[in-house]
């Protein structure tokens, strides 16, 4: 190989993926679905993209946090379905504050069980979260009996869910101001940077002095905190319980957070990214949808992308 191709397949691996890369795939998938969709350029259809991503993006900002500190959370959709059922069973009760007490208590307490037995015990997070969603999922159908809350009474709560802030819809307020909120958290707190510091090597953050365990909880209490608001949005945007919510939002975040170049091992990895990861996912399902690829497929297309994703990963942090 010669020195020039060297040196510009070195810079090409340079290239930002998260900020260049990423979005030039974003905006190539909006032109090829607005071109066989035209349906797709519709006002309509892009508040109701908006929407339907809002809360995968919540669950995707605090996935990022995760996955940076070298784990996972498979336990966010099970978490996210056991809000559900608890913030329909309060206004099925007419009361929205007992409602949310409930469900956000209930998503704090299972993230924090996560945490300590991650940080305290050193157990895998993978097998950690992955028995938290069964848990949790047996949790969400046992306490309905497996079967739907509906009726429900029609409050102001539903906002949260349906309504609009001017052109708006109010999920995506939620969306963003988690995002920002994380992106203070990992760009301007110590909190921030012990979670690279975990990511990159915990051994060492550990010999640096660093809270490792009490940040560990953390993460996975914010993690399963904003499932179960998550939970709580969506039970204002269906106006029910569902025991069986939220199935295969785990995949779906880390879809969006590998996708946007967050590195799956730890230690490196950007909002920015898992921002337009969102936006990918989001956008790619939709299209799908509008020209009538069925769900199987999608889900065929969302895990090869999830496959490219971590070899990327993997080989931009070889070059």
């Amino acid at each position: 190989m010669s020195a020039t191709r060297r040196l510009a397949l070195r810079r090409s691996r340079e290239l930002p993926w998260e900020t260049l890369g990423l979005p030039a795939v974003v905006v190539l998938m909006i032109l090829l679905f607005g071109a066989l969709a035209p349906n797709f350029w519709a006002v309509s259809n892009a508040s109701n993209v908006a929407r339907q991503v809002a809360v995968l993006g919540m669950i995707g900002a605090v996935q990022t946090v995760v996955i940076i500190s070298g784990g996972i959370d498979l336990s966010v959709g099970s978490v996210l379905a056991v809000a559900n059922v608890l913030m329909a069973m309060g206004l099925a009760q007419g009361s929205v504050a007992l409602g949310a007490v409930l469900a956000l208590g209930a998503g704090l307490g299972f993230g924090l069980l996560n945490g300590v037995l991650i940080g305290r015990t050193r157990l895998a997070p993978f097998i950690v979260t992955l028995g938290m969603l069964s848990i949790a999922r047996g949790t969400a159908l046992t306490i309905t009996d497996g079967v739907p809350i509906f009726g429900l009474p029609e409050s102001s709560f539903s906002w949260i869910g349906q309504g609009y802030l001017g052109p708006v819809p109010a999920p995506v307020i939620f969306a963003v101001i988690t995002f920002a909120a994380i992106g203070v958290l990992l760009s301007r707190t110590s909190f921030g940077t012990t979670v690279y510091a975990i990511g990159g090597n915990e051994q060492a953050a550990v010999l640096a002095g660093m809270r490792v365990a009490r940040t560990k909880i953390a993460i996975y209490a914010l993690s399963g905190l904003t499932a179960a608001l998550g939970g709580v949005i969506l039970t204002a945007r269906v106006n029910s319980g569902q025991p069986l919510l939220g199935q295969g939002l785990e995949l779906d975040s880390v879809a969006t957070v590998v996708i946007g170049g967050t590195y799956l091992f730890g230690g490196r990895g950007r909002l920015v990214g898992t921002i337009f990861g969102v936006m990918f996912v989001g956008i790619l399902q939709n299209g799908l949808n509008l020209l009538g690829i069925s769900t199987f497929v999608q889900q065929v297309v969302i895990g090869a992308s999830i496959i490219v994703a971590v070899l990327l990963t993997v080989w931009r942090a070889r070059a």
